[in-house]
């Protein structure tokens, strides 16, 4: 089997600098993400940026179909002639951001599982793409940038907790695996890796009354990270028809003081909060 450095010298290919191309091209590390990702015959695997495929290989040998997703022509080309005739793999040229995971769930009548090296530039949309699917989707086996994975896993109280760690959290059991170093790429990267795996929840970790109302909340509750938590909620549109001494009263009444700030609420606080908010907004 060919390794990734000789796949690139015969196609004579040159990373995009546009799409954030940098290819993993150190074969332990693939296999390591390859059994992180614990794929499994009946599995249905969708891999997000196949690029030359080598991830791939590996993971064609454990599932029984694997949609490898690429938007480079040159790498489908790649693809095409190295997988065109598995009939475990099915190459989808395109965006993933606008890839359809729920067709793929409906034509196999099963969950999927993601897996993939995503490019830099669009770590979160494809975080908040999959959680657009997360019905559809069982779980997934992610290569992000590590200062990435680092705000998608924090806690309450750290420099790196925000908008996407509660977000993400509040649907999805999250877990940093491991680092991967910049000379593990081609070209290398100025930055370190790390791969993460997280599994939807069938249910939001807390019951939310109005999931619309608690992204309004987590996000008013960040706009502005130096400010008392009053202050940010009670400049938010979707509050504007409550007076400020029933947001005061809201928060009090789930046992967060006004004057925190955001970064120091957890998930429940903010899943109480909002449905506290919810019933005021209702009753007002």
């Amino acid at each position: 089997m060919m390794t990734p450095r000789e796949i690139l010298k015969q196609y004579d290919i040159q990373p995009t600098k546009r799409l954030g191309q940098s290819f993993l091209i150190d074969v332990n590390v693939i296999h390591k993400i390859a059994a992180a990702a614990c794929t499994a015959p009946g599995d249905v695997v969708v891999e997000i940026g196949a690029g030359i495929g080598v991830l791939t290989a590996s993971l064609a040998q454990r599932a029984s179909r694997l949609i490898a997703v690429e938007l480079d022509t040159r790498l489908v080309k790649i693809l095409q002639d190295r997988f065109g005739t598995n009939p475990v793999v099915q190459i989808h040229a395109g965006d993933v951001l606008k890839f359809d995971f729920s067709l793929i769930s409906d034509k196999y009548n099963s969950k999927v599982k993601v897996i993939g090296n995503v490019p830099y530039n669009i770590s979160s949309p494809v975080i908040f793409h999959l959680m657009k699917h997360r019905t559809v989707i069982n779980n997934f086996t992610l290569m992000l940038q590590k200062e990435v994975v680092e705000r998608l896993v924090a806690v309450p109280g750290t420099k790196s907790y925000g908008v996407p760690s509660v977000l993400l959290q509040i649907y999805v059991d999250v877990e940093r695996l491991f680092d991967v170093a910049p000379s593990c790429f081609y070209p290398r990267p100025k930055v370190v890796s790390s791969v993460m795996q997280g599994f939807f929840r069938k249910q939001p970790l807390f019951e939310l009354e109005d999931e619309e109302l608690f992204v309004k909340l987590v996000r008013s509750a960040f706009a502005r990270r130096r400010k008392m938590l009053l202050n940010n909620l009670k400049n938010a549109s979707f509050l504007e028809s409550l007076p400020e001494q029933l947001i005061k009263e809201a928060l009090i009444q789930t046992g967060i003081d006004p004057t925190r700030r955001g970064e120091t609420l957890s998930p429940e606080d903010f899943a109480n909060l909002a449905n506290n908010l919810k019933y005021r907004l209702t009753n007002n």
